[in-house]
């Protein structure tokens, strides 16, 4: 077995105009201040980081992985969740997620698509010119508004988008091959890409390419009441990152799943921050061990009633507190009989 590698941070949801959240050094300085030893970066931000520059320049790649190693501290994996999303984009949404694309592409939806997949290329290179093997990131979604089968669906119209999705994303996922890196794709309601049967909707759909892996987080399964320690068993071949992220779904009789339009604090189903919800870390952190997932834990922070820095502080302790130090020898050891294979042989009859 190996050992999950840890605590890590996205500083997606920190990153601001103010010290010490506007820039890579002051950053990654308060994260490992905090004991964080990876950092995962929005590749988005250019407080933060310049994704055109890290595709074109290995010295420019240099220079950031020399900003984390003097504040010691590593880079665990870029992020293009933002620009995933406009890979594909619902009519219904175009005007919500005009403002992830760049202001020349806003208001076009065909322009605004090249340069999403533009974005994904250059982040293939840029993570091969930083050393990294996995990268996050959003499927985008063209079936989601009708997820729910009323009206009924025609015939032939999730299998319609999900050819399209597919036609977009398998030049991304080759240009990860080249790079030698795994397309990690986060499971996230929202996204076309929202459970297991889709994901292996899309995974047929792109011939079972093998960078097409996912980015694991419990909860958003657990706003879906779906089992979320089943789908490691499942998918545990294919689990290549892994945000550690809390969340309680407390359903009455007035709402569910769905949440009634309400809004984050009065859902029934809410992210919270480390051990306050409902997710079994404990559980996750052993079956990751078990099935040798070797990548970072991630603190993903997102809730509706703690301050982030609180999060943040206390994220540390709990994710190192479930890094578990694998064993390297069985526990009964100490009960070897010390038997050789003539022996085994004696003792089967053969």
């Amino acid at each position: 077995m190996k050992k999950i590698k840890g605590p890590a941070i996205f500083l997606a949801q920190f990153v601001g105009d103010h010290e010490p959240f506007n820039s890579l050094d002051n950053i990654s300085k308060w994260a490992a201040n905090l004991g964080y030893k990876g950092v995962q970066i929005p590749s988005w931000d250019k407080r933060l980081f310049d994704l055109s520059q890290a595709a074109e320049s290995k010295s420019y790649c240099d220079e950031i992985k020399g900003i984390l190693n003097e504040n010691k501290i590593e880079l665990t994996e870029l992020s293009t969740h933002l620009q995933g999303q406009l890979v594909a984009v619902h009519p219904a949404y175009d005007i919500p997620f005009d403002g992830f694309a760049h202001e020349s592409v806003r208001g076009n939806p065909s322009k605004r698509k090249d340069w999403a997949i533009n974005q994904l290329m250059m982040a293939a290179k840029a993570s091969e010119n930083l050393g990294l093997t996995e990268h996050a990131t959003f499927s985008g979604a063209l079936a989601w508004p009708y997820m729910y089968p009323w009206p009924q669906r025609p015939n032939g119209l999730v299998e319609e988008a999900f050819n399209e999705l597919a036609n977009r994303w398998t030049p991304i996922l080759n240009a990860f091959d080249n790079s030698g890196v795994d397309l990690c794709y986060e499971i996230h309601p929202g996204e076309d890409l929202h459970d297991g049967v889709s994901f292996e909707m899309f995974l047929e759909k792109v011939n079972n390419h093998s960078r097409c892996n996912m980015l694991y987080d419990p909860s958003h399964f657990v706003l879906q009441h779906l089992n979320y320690l089943d789908h490691i068993d499942i998918y545990h071949e294919k689990l290549k990152m892994f945000h550690v992220k809390d969340a309680e779904l407390n359903p009455t009789g007035k709402q569910g799943v769905y949440g009634g339009f309400q809004s984050w604090i009065d859902r029934a189903g809410r992210f919270r921050s480390l051990g306050d919800g409902q997710v079994d870390f404990k559980s996750i952190f052993s079956k990751l061990s078990q099935y040798n997932f070797s990548g970072w834990a991630v603190l993903e922070w997102e809730c509706c009633i703690k301050s982030p820095q609180q999060g943040a502080e206390e994220g540390s302790k709990f994710i190192s507190d479930h890094i578990i130090d694998v064993t390297e020898k069985a526990f009964d050891d100490f009960a070897d009989s010390g038997m050789d294979k003539d022996t085994n042989k004696k003792l089967l009859g053969i």
